[in-house]
């Protein structure tokens, strides 16, 4: 388990120099004149050749990936070039907004979509046909319109919850709560829709194996063959689509953080974009990449634990 862990563990870290390295030289090869655009279009071209010195941008793209390099793997991702706020202050900061609403969403989605999966494979009939109708809405029904809608009908209608704005746990537990209920069930949507097809899939093909009907043959009563047999071999297939909708809920958060005006790493990256803030778009590039290293890992583990031909593999 220790060297399955290790081999994990250096992919992912080659995986992440890959990543940065791509991301570094699509960046600030395709970035342009970017003194420039920092001092604006009446800046004198002096002014614009002695800023693009400070920046470094007047060396080799080699030698500012290795510089950058160099300083990223002590935590360092320099500052950004509007605001001079360090760039692992604000990625973090807001990292830990983001991860709430993620975390949030996938914890609630599990949840809801395993009852949803083993009640569909287990009931069949009319249970199952109304879980499959709440999968392809899930699926049909863009996040954004999902998130007006809760909006609209239990912020702005029965003001059960904050429209807008995010208010820190440390702040006020009830005010966080308020603040992260809507986004969270609007991210967890999909995520149920993908999440409860998947295990109750899993749950009917596992259900209709021989060793099952051994089980029900030897007296064993359904919810000990489910929870003891079943969900071990569903398990593993069903943490792999977690692991994915989780990815995917880091895209999924740009949209919802700016329809809920949450000041998470969504909101950065689409200021940080459209400002031209290369530094702060690298942190933020380097650091989705570690998470969605860290969360693939943890995955591998779980289903290693779950089961071990994993390991071997």
């Amino acid at each position: 388990m220790t060297r399955f862990i290790l081999r994990r563990l250096i992919s992912g870290a080659v995986l992440i120099f890959v990543i940065s390295g791509i991301a570094f030289v699509l960046l600030y090869a395709s970035g342009g004149d970017i003194a420039r655009r920092i001092l604006g279009r009446n800046a004198s071209a002096e002014l614009v050749s002695q800023k693009a010195s400070a920046l470094g941008l007047d060396r080799s793209l080699w030698a500012q990936y290795t510089d950058w390099l160099s300083h990223a793997v002590r935590g360092d991702f320099g500052r950004s070039w509007f605001t001079g706020e360090l760039v692992a202050t604000g990625v973090t900061s807001r990292l830990a907004v983001t991860l709430s609403l993620i975390i949030g969403a996938t914890l609630l989605a599990a949840i809801v979509a395993l009852v949803l999966g083993l009640l569909a494979a287990t009931r069949g009939g009319w249970v199952d046909r109304a879980v499959q109708v709440v999968s392809v809405l899930g699926f049909a029904i863009p996040g954004f319109l999902v998130a007006l809608a809760l909006v609209l009908v239990f912020a702005v209608g029965l003001k059960w919850f904050k429209a807008t704005g995010y208010i820190p746990i440390t702040t006020s537990f009830t005010g966080w709560v308020s603040s992260v209920t809507l986004p969270i069930l609007a991210l967890a949507l999909v995520v149920v829709a993908a999440l409860a097809q998947q295990i109750r899939g899993s749950v009917k093909d596992t259900l209709n194996r021989d060793y099952i009907r051994t089980l029900r043959a030897r007296g064993l009563g359904p919810a000990r063959i489910v929870g003891k047999h079943v969900l071990r071999n569903a398990g593993g297939p069903a943490l792999a689509v977690l692991a994915i909708q989780f990815i995917g809920l880091l895209g999924g958060a740009v949209i919802v953080e700016q329809v809920f005006a949450i000041p998470g790493l969504g909101q950065l990256a689409v200021n940080s974009t459209v400002k031209g803030d290369i530094p702060v778009v690298m942190g933020l590039v380097t650091v989705t990449a570690i998470v969605v290293v860290v969360v693939n890992v943890i995955i591998d583990i779980a289903q290693a634990a779950i089961n071990p031909k994993v390991r071997l593999s």
